[in-house]
C-alpha cells in the first residue's frame, strides 16, 4: 500500500515588520506629520476652488496693494533715516547739557568759595577792630565779652553729665511731663547753668569747646542739646573764665547753683566743679555786630 506522499510544510512568505523605534511617541509623531489642521487645509482648498482667495484678482486691486506696500516701505525708510539723522543731534545736545551743568556747578563752587573767603575777611577785620592794643583801650574788654577774640585765664571747670539711670520709675525713657521722670539734662538745665555762671561773674563761657556770646542760643532737638544749632554730646564741660575762687563760691550759692545741686541730689545728675589756673577758650565762630540808634523826634 502506497502511502500518500507527504508534502513539505508550508512556510509563510510574509515577513514580520520590525516595530518602529518611535512607536511610543505616536502623539509627537502625529503632530509633526500633520502640523496643519485638516480644517485649515479644507478651507484653503474650498477657497481655491471657489476662486475667493485673498490675493487681488483685478489689475486695479493689485496696483492698490503694490502702492500700499510701497508707501509702507517709504514710511519705514523715512523714519529710519530721520532717526539716524537725529541721533547725532540728540547726542550733541546731551553733551552740551552735561557741559553746561558742569560749568554751572563749577561756578557755584567758585561763588561759595568767594563767600567763605569774604566771610573770613569780614571776621578778621572785625576781630582786628576789636583787638586794639593798649591797656586803657576798652575794645579789649568789648572783644572779650563779645566772644570775638580767644581768651585765657583762671576760672572754673564744671562737668555735668546725665544720670547713670536715665529712665524713670515706670521704666519709660525721657518723658515730657517734668524732670522727675528722667535722669537726663535738658536744654533749660544748661541755660540755667550758663546764666548762673554769667551772673556769678564769669567773663567768658564755653560748652564743649563752643564759645558762648550774648547772642548764643541753647535749645533742644529731640534728646540732643544744641548750642547755636550745633549738637552737644555728654558729658558737658563748661569752662568759665574769671576769679576762680570767687566764681565757684558765688555760683554754688546762687539760685542756679542750688538748682543744679537739687538735680544731683534728687535725680542722679552727676556734677564736678573745680578751679583752674589757666583756661583757654576759643573765639566764637561768627560774631554778628549790631548797633542801636536812638529814636529822634516826638513821642515816647
Amino acid at each position: 500500500m502506497c502511502g500518500m506522499p507527504q508534502q513539505p510544510p508550508v512556510r509563510s512568505t510574509s515577513t514580520r515588520r520590525p516595530a518602529r523605534p518611535d512607536a511610543s511617541m505616536s502623539l509627537i509623531t502625529n503632530v509633526m506629520d500633520h502640523s496643519l489642521d485638516e480644517g485649515y487645509a479644507e478651507a484653503a482648498a474650498r477657497k481655491k476652488a471657489e476662486g475667493t482667495g485673498t490675493r487681488p484678482k483685478t489689475v486695479r486691486s493689485q496696483l492698490g496693494l503694490a502702492a500700499g506696500l510701497v508707501l509702507a516701505a517709504l514710511v519705514v525708510t523715512v523714519g529710519a533715516a530721520q532717526a539716524r539723522v537725529a541721533a547725532p543731534v540728540v547726542a550733541k545736545e546731551r553733551e552740551e547739557l552735561i557741559d553746561r551743568i558742569a560749568g554751572e556747578t563749577d561756578a557755584a563752587d567758585r561763588l561759595e568759595k568767594d563767600v567763605d573767603e569774604l566771610r573770613d575777611d569780614v571776621d578778621a577785620r572785625r576781630r582786628e577792630a576789636l583787638e586794639k592794643t593798649g591797656d586803657s583801650d576798652p575794645s579789649d574788654l568789648v572783644g572779650m565779652l563779645a566772644g570775638a577774640v580767644a581768651v585765657h585765664g583762671p576760672g572754673v571747670r564744671l562737668v555735668v553729665d546725665d544720670a547713670k539711670d536715665t529712665t524713670g520709675g515706670d521704666g519709660r525713657p525721657r518723658g515730657t511731663s517734668g524732670f522727675a521722670d528722667t535722669g537726663r539734662l535738658r536744654d533749660r538745665d544748661m541755660q540755667r547753668v550758663v546764666n548762673g555762671l554769667w551772673e556769678s561773674g564769669a567773663e567768658a563761657v564755653s560748652i564743649n569747646g563752643q564759645r558762648l556770646t550774648a547772642l548764643s542760643a541753647i535749645r533742644a532737638a529731640g534728646d540732643a542739646i544744641l548750642v547755636d544749632n550745633r549738637p552737644l554730646v555728654p558729658p558737658y564741660t563748661v569752662l568759665a573764665v574769671g576769679d576762680g575762687k570767687r566764681l565757684a563760691t558765688a555760683f554754688q550759692d546762687s539760685a542756679d547753683g542750688l538748682y543744679l545741686h537739687a538735680l544731683q541730689e534728687n535725680y542722679g545728675i552727676r556734677t564736678a566743679l573745680s578751679q583752674a589756673g589757666d583756661l583757654r577758650l576759643p573765639a566764637a565762630p561768627s560774631v554778628i555786630v549790631r548797633t542801636a540808634q536812638p529814636i529822634t523826634g516826638k513821642g515816647t
